[in-house]
């Protein structure tokens, strides 16, 4: 299964996500490779960061052919994880083209819902050459104990794409283990942030094997 995690705004916690979804299947013995289709490369520097036994290899593909490209290194893997690229351009899409599952990452403010729209407008797009490809929004960076993420799941029923119930809240344990490249699920495996980590690796599982 091949997952994107895109938006054309920057700063949502796309990296974050698809770092946490790949450490989550991994740990659940799944053999991941994780794609950073950020010219940025941040998925790259935490993987270098990192000073644990690495659990899955971090390749970059920031290139308008990675879906053609990626296609190689499926037979090596149960998951693909592709951390996208920031705007809506060749790499996005080409991102978008890999993929089974695109999961958009969105924070509980208008403007992340106002700038959801081309992000679904380029999701309509690629509709119509993957037909069979799933697309939700997630609520990443969620105020803990303020109704915003309720709003912001609201506001974005107007979209033709559902929203995620798991979510994912604002915490610092996300910073401070990304600078040891490492993740919540391993510095602190019962605490709040991977509880919400692995929640929501569950749902995105069961949604992405549902029937389309």
């Amino acid at each position: 299964m091949i997952i994107s995690f895109l938006n054309q705004k920057g700063g949502v916690g796309k990296t974050t996500l698809a770092v946490h979804l790949a450490m989550a299947l991994a740990l659940r013995g799944s053999r991941v490779l994780l794609v950073d289709a950020d010219p940025q490369g941040s998925a790259l520097d935490w993987s270098a960061s990192r000073q644990a036994e690495p659990r899955f290899p971090v390749i970059g593909l920031p290139t308008k052919n990675l879906h053609r490209e990626v296609q190689a290194h499926i037979p090596n893997y149960d998951d693909i994880i592709i951390d996208g690229p920031p705007r809506v351009n060749e790499l996005a899409r080409a991102a978008m083209m890999a993929a089974d599952v695109v999961l958009v990452p969105v924070q509980p403010s208008p403007y992340d819902v106002w700038a959801a729209k081309e992000i679904t407008d380029l999701l309509r797009e690629a509709a119509v050459f993957k037909p069979n490809q799933k697309s939700a929004f997630v609520i990443n960076r969620k105020i803990v104990n303020t109704a915003i993420g309720r709003d912001v799941a609201q506001a974005l029923a107007d979209y033709p794409y559902p929203v995620l119930t798991a979510t994912i809240s604002q915490r610092v344990a996300f910073a401070e283990s990304a600078a040891q490249g490492s993740t919540v699920l391993e510095l602190d495996p019962k605490g709040s942030a991977a509880m919400e980590m692995n929640a929501l690796t569950d749902e995105i599982l069961t949604f992405a094997r549902k029937e389309k």
